[in-house]
């Protein structure tokens, strides 16, 4: 569905990514580990025509992505960003709303909304209320709602447990499990090395711009190096 081919991205001097690949076929959730600075979000900045690479192909459906965020939105490809990035002086449902700009069916549009009240009963609870007034983590269910009324067939979410505490954190998890049976596709941005890798089919281990190992969720949490690195623990 997605594939990334010798990414090579530059900020001035500095060599971001460095020949990157990867895959993400249909319905899956695949996981991009690795510490700050590792870039990972660049990388999803990339793919959503955030940041321009200086080589590499990236190939959506089997054709290259638009040069256009907005086109590329247009394709079914939608980012959640780290940090959230709601509106905070509109309500809720102006904020879900917002993610519908692209889109003429008015019809499915309420019907995505119910979907999404579904998914996020707390939002619904505050279809009224100002953004910038909700908790961190309802400002994270907000931003994945929003990402949602987009329509999209893959969604990359970046950090989205990133601030909130232990309990929110396994809700967002469960919920992003949700979001692969509503038959979405998932790449997903995460410093939360279990959490990723236990709900993902495949993951990459990104290092300074490298991707140094790959493979399903299940090997690579069990993989001794990884949990050396990642998940706490000592050999």
């Amino acid at each position: 569905m997605l594939k990334v081919e010798n990414l090579n991205v530059y900020y001035g001097g500095i060599h971001a990514l460095k020949g990157v690949d990867i895959e993400v076929s249909q319905g899956e959730i695949v996981s991009i580990i690795g510490s700050n600075g590792a870039g990972k979000s660049t990388l999803l900045n990339s793919i959503s025509g955030i940041v321009k690479p200086r080589e590499g192909t990236i190939t959506y459906k089997g054709k290259e992505i638009p040069k256009l965020p907005h086109k590329i939105v247009k394709e079914g490809i939608c980012q959640v960003p780290e940090g959230r990035h709601i509106f905070a002086n509109l309500t809720v449902k102006e904020n879900l709303l917002m993610g519908t700009y692209l889109r003429n069916d008015k019809e499915k549009i309420e019907r995505d909304l119910e979907d999404v009240y579904n998914l996020f009963p707390r939002l619904k609870e505050r279809i009224t209320q100002m953004a910038g007034t909700l908790s961190g983590g309802e400002q994270q269910m907000l931003a994945m709602g929003r990402g949602l009324m987009s329509n999209p067939d893959i969604i990359l979410l970046d950090e989205p447990s990133l601030g909130l505490a232990p309990l929110l954190i396994k809700t967002i998890f469960e919920i992003i499990e949700e979001i692969k049976k509503m038959n979405k596709t998932i790449l997903l941005v995460e410093q939360n090395a279990y959490k990723a890798l236990s709900i993902a089919d495949k993951a990459y281990i990104l290092e300074q711009g490298k991707i140094v190992k790959k493979g399903y969720a299940k090997d690579l949490i069990n993989d001794d190096s990884i949990q050396e690195a990642y998940l706490g623990k000592k050999k």
